[in-house]
């Protein structure tokens, strides 16, 4: 088998950030009786957060996160990279800086060979060295399917901590990557993704979000998450959490996929999207006709979700374009009456 015919969407059954188990199942296996009270962790699995977060005690804290998943892209190295950009994204929606990364890799050597694994891991390099950090080592294991991410550590200075759920009445919600990787990425599974598409989904999943770590140090962002295998819609709910808060969003400002309702008429999107919708419609208004596939639709190597203090708003958007950096801003954070999310 030539590795430059070998399409690795093929040899999965799910694909990128859509091998989450879904929200429901999650829960339960999470349930346990079985504690261990440590006052030095910050943040942990509570409030379904990017990544855990532990105090030194001198004012610095370490980021600890892990993600790892299916091929979503049919090229090796694009397949790394991809990972990797994902997963060192759970540091930025900390406000953190990463440090270093080893890898995690589950590969079929029977049916793939060496060369392709070889190609991903430098994939995952090049990602890193644009981050900043080494990939400094790992461990692998066979597997039936080829899996692959990273466990990424990082810094945080513990005035800068940012968390998904620290919302407040009035902020403004912004978003920084257009949504419909997942359509997109079913799309080039079934083979019919159009060229220009292909190189606009690539760009979208391998640009870092590094925003992050400068959004955690500006004190008008009060929150922020990343949006990945549970959509936007799930993703915005562990935001609102246990908060009374809800949040009402403009559909004409929400960024997506130029292409996306090419794909979206003729129903092309992942499983896990009709998942998503089961799980979260309840609290979910707003959504007519296919609305459902971009705003459940489970998100490889998102873009960062996150909220300013209204009475900053016109001074953060003054500082992001001194910045040169963008997002889009998509709606605002109100108290709660009625459905937790309304699309209007």
């Amino acid at each position: 088998m030539s590795i430059e015919t070998v399409k690795l969407t093929q040899f999965s059954k799910a694909s990128g950030c859509g091998c989450k188990i879904a929200p429901a199942a999650l829960q339960e296996i999470l349930k346990t009786d079985h504690k261990f009270d440590c006052p030095e962790l910050l943040v942990g699995y509570n409030h379904s957060d990017d990544a855990a977060v532990y105090d030194l005690g001198n004012g610095q804290c370490l980021i600890s996160t892990t993600d790892f998943f299916m091929p979503i892209v049919d090229d090796a190295f694009d397949f790394g990279r991809v990972a990797a950009t994902n997963a060192i994204s759970d540091v930025y929606a900390m406000g953190g800086k990463p440090l270093m990364a080893v890898a995690i890799l589950g590969w079929p050597t029977e049916k793939l060979g060496t060369a392709l694994a070889r190609k991903v891991l430098d994939g995952a390099r090049e990602q890193c060295k644009k981050a900043g950090i080494p990939l400094a080592g790992g461990h692998s294991i066979e597997s039936q399917e080829p899996i692959f991410g990273l466990a990424v550590s990082g810094m945080v200075e513990k005035k800068y901590l940012k968390q998904n759920n620290t919302i407040h009445a009035n902020d403004v919600l912004y978003l920084t990557k257009p949504l419909g990787t997942g359509v997109f990425s079913t799309a080039l599974k079934r083979g019919v993704l159009q060229n220009n598409d292909h190189a606009i989904l690539m760009d979208t999943l391998t640009e870092l979000n590094s925003l992050g770590y400068e959004l955690g140090k500006n004190p008008a962002v009060t929150a922020i998450t990343d949006v990945t295998g549970f959509g936007l819609a799930g993703h915005l709910l562990e935001m609102l959490g246990d908060t009374g808060f809800c949040a009402e969003l403009e559909k004409k400002n929400i960024p997506v996929f130029e292409n996306l309702s090419n794909y979206t008429s003729q129903f092309i999107f992942p499983d896990n999207t009709t998942r998503n919708l089961n799980a979260y419609n309840e609290n979910i208004g707003g959504m007519n006709d296919l609305d459902f596939i971009t705003y459940c639709d489970p998100q490889t190597s998102g873009g960062l979700l996150f909220t300013v203090k209204a009475e900053e708003q016109v001074n953060f958007e003054n500082w992001m374009k001194q910045k040169n950096h963008s997002a889009s801003k998509i709606g605002t954070i109100t108290k709660r009456s009625g459905k937790r999310v309304q699309f209007i």
